[in-house]
């Protein structure tokens, strides 16, 4: 197709999504549930639906109970190692989707990991002092 300036313009039938991508992302979320994108170190993703009332170790325990055929690979030795990261930080077992205020009857990207145990909450804060130079005490004169 030629355009009045003789820009050469394409369509591309690749460029139009899938049926299938089309049908899984057009069914809607419970409007009272939440639905979790999790993406594994691999890449590999799977979506689970979650009440704003679940926990991080809730969640965790789901996920390990209903492990995908196709994370196979990645399969871990207990629920107790999983760990979900959520904008570049990681969640302890006892935080709620809710206290967290994702959106109902939406989707949101964590990341699910493998690892033992947590940094510390303010671990981030004890390396910039010790980088500064800062501390949390006061001499009396």
């Amino acid at each position: 197709m030629l355009c009045e300036r003789g820009a050469i313009i394409f369509v591309f039938k690749s460029c139009l999504k899938p049926p299938e991508y089309n049908s899984k992302m057009s069914s809607s979320v419970p409007a009272d549930m939440i639905n979790l994108r999790l993406i594994l170190v691999s890449g590999k993703t799977k979506e689970f639906l979650f009440s704003p009332n679940d926990s991080a170790a809730d969640i965790a325990k789901h996920v390990y109970d209903n492990w995908p055929m196709d994370w196979e690979e990645e399969q871990v030795s207990s629920p107790n190692i999983l760990r979900l990261i959520y904008q570049g930080r990681f969640l302890h077992g006892n935080v709620t989707l809710g206290a967290l205020k994702l959106p109902f009857g939406k989707t949101t990207v964590m990341h699910l990991v493998a690892r033992e145990t947590l940094p510390e909450p303010n671990s981030q804060g004890q390396r910039n002092r010790e980088k500064t130079g800062e501390s949390n005490c006061c001499v009396i004169l």
